[in-house]
């Protein structure tokens, strides 16, 4: 055992970005207190962005989330009014205050991780919330028009201006390492969980960075992909399930995956339409797929994984991680049908 997880319940690393990732976190931190998140240090854009920008740092908007999806639940409405407070005038017009709060750690001691290590002091976060890289990296892709595109926010801006389709992704530079917390959370755990959140944005990105595809085959952690519920607009247009499993698959370096939880609900037609006008639509499996995916020897969890909050669509957190624990406590039965 290490001081990543040291108290009860499965020990679950989460590897992702975004907003899918903070979602399954509050799912998740209901059945154990050995939860870690590794999350993408790419986000390039808005309040993240202009602090890379003005002050050289790393960006703390996906950090940020993943600090509200843990805190401890008695201080978590109160924290997160005063972590996503956002100024609406004068010089910090657009910045939030999260954002700025984390900065302010980080040059407070010194570094983007020591600064995080007393944000998890000062805000009891249940957990660990881990940097899969301090070092400054920029996340490209290369379309199939041959279109080098550079930065996160500029991918899905380049492809729906026409430019071509996302081919492949890499980082510059190409030889970052991951942190050693990250590499122990990943290695250590009983339950590695891939997405949800961006495909190739939120979640490739972790995959890019050196030694976390090493991580990801050392361990012999059962390794679960949950698959987004909706497409993402200049990313996976008209992506299915299969798509993203064969997406993420290419980039775990042979690391295999066991599991892949994907939505089987359909949405009434009224928020099918809502959806449609701003561009995205269901990812459901296509007649097949469900064989298809299964001959990849990963074990297909259908069930109805959707949430509807004030007419956004979420992944259902608490069903997810109640199946998780579910094939946790079986894993050494025959194979069931969840």
């Amino acid at each position: 055992m290490n001081e990543l997880f040291t108290g009860k319940g499965p020990r679950i690393t989460i590897i992702g970005g975004g907003t899918g990732l903070s979602v399954v976190l509050r799912g998740l931190k209901k059945i154990t207190d050995n939860l870690a998140a590794v999350v993408t240090m790419a986000d390039d854009g808005g309040s993240s962005g202009m602090l890379r920008e003005d002050l050289g740092m790393l960006p703390p908007g996906d950090i940020r989330s993943c600090l509200l999806a843990m805190a401890d639940d008695e201080i978590e409405d109160d924290f997160e009014s005063l972590m996503q407070y956002r100024f609406d005038e004068g010089t910090l017009k657009g910045q939030n205050m999260g954002n700025l709060i984390i900065a302010g750690l980080a040059k407070m001691t010194g570094s983007f991780e020591k600064g995080l290590e007393l944000a998890h002091d000062i805000f009891r976060i249940r957990g660990r919330v881990i940097p899969v890289t301090c070092e400054e990296i920029t996340l490209c892709a290369r379309l199939d028009t041959g279109v080098i595109v550079r930065g996160e926010s500029n991918i899905p801006k380049t492809v729906l201006a026409g430019e071509g389709h996302i081919e492949t992704v890499y980082l510059e530079p190409e030889n970052v390492r991951t942190l050693e917390s990250a590499r122990i959370a990943i290695q250590s755990a009983d339950i590695i969980v891939i997405g949800p959140g961006s495909l190739y944005t939120s979640i490739i990105p972790n995959l890019l960075v050196g030694g976390v595809g090493e991580a990801l085959t050392d361990s012999e952690a059962l390794k679960i992909m949950v698959c987004n519920v909706m497409t993402q607009l200049g990313e996976t247009d008209n992506f299915t399930p299969l798509d993203h499993i064969e997406e993420i698959r290419k980039y775990m370096k042979g690391s295999r995956l066991d599991y892949a939880f994907i939505n089987n609900y359909t949405l009434d037609e009224m928020a099918l339409v809502r959806y449609a006008k701003k561009g995205t639509r269901q990812v459901l499996m296509k007649p097949g797929e469900k064989q298809r995916i299964e001959r990849m020897g990963i074990r297909v969890v259908e069930d109805d994984f959707i949430e509807v909050r004030m007419g956004y669509v979420r992944h259902d957190a608490e069903k997810i991680a109640r199946k998780m624990l579910k094939i946790f406590d079986n894993r050494d039965l025959p194979l069931l049908r969840y």
